[in-house]
């Protein structure tokens, strides 16, 4: 389960260093969510719930809500897969139909190992942040000394614009 949850009305936006608040961050209606959990492979799916349940109340819509349930699986997942951080932290903020969800870990990359000889030749592995990004309308890497963060941005409009240009 979850070692932290919150869900709670925005003050004004400080947001972490290094990342640009979008315009418009100081609105009445911007809301928070904020899970951290230990790295593991059970982390992926309880994150990917604990997401589409705390947006839920922000009404953004289900095509918001399925590309957040693609993208903090595929971030997740590249956590526990190649960090080798002991936690994971999915912190989500919403301004209207905007919504910014930020994965991080305190680990350091590691690079998936070479296929095998008798490797699954079909399995799909790799694409994760092309996923990402065929969502968001923005999504921007952060790496430092500390870890990584993922930023990506959701919009209602853009997410359903992008969703029917590739039916």
């Amino acid at each position: 389960m979850p070692t932290a949850t919150q869900s709670t009305p925005l003050a004004p936006l400080t947001g972490p260093p290094g990342l640009p608040l979008h315009p418009g961050s100081h609105v009445r209606d911007a809301h928070r969510a904020l899970c951290v959990m230990r790295a593991t492979v059970e982390a992926v799916p309880l994150l990917r719930r604990f997401a589409r349940e705390a947006a839920a109340p922000w009404e953004l819509g289900d095509e918001v809500e399925e590309a957040l349930g693609v993208a903090v699986t595929e971030l997740v997942a590249n956590v526990v897969r190649h960090s080798g951080s002991p936690d994971v932290a999915v912190l989500l903020t919403t301004t209207g139909t905007t919504l910014t969800l930020q994965v991080q870990d305190t680990g350091r990359w590691r690079p998936r190992r070479p296929r095998l000889p008798g490797d699954d030749d079909a399995a799909c592995c790799g694409r994760g942040l092309q996923l990402v990004r065929a969502y968001a309308q923005d999504c921007a890497i952060i790496r430092t000394a500390h870890g990584t963060r993922v930023a990506v941005t959701l919009v209602a409009d853009a997410v359903i614009a992008q969703r029917t240009v590739a039916d």
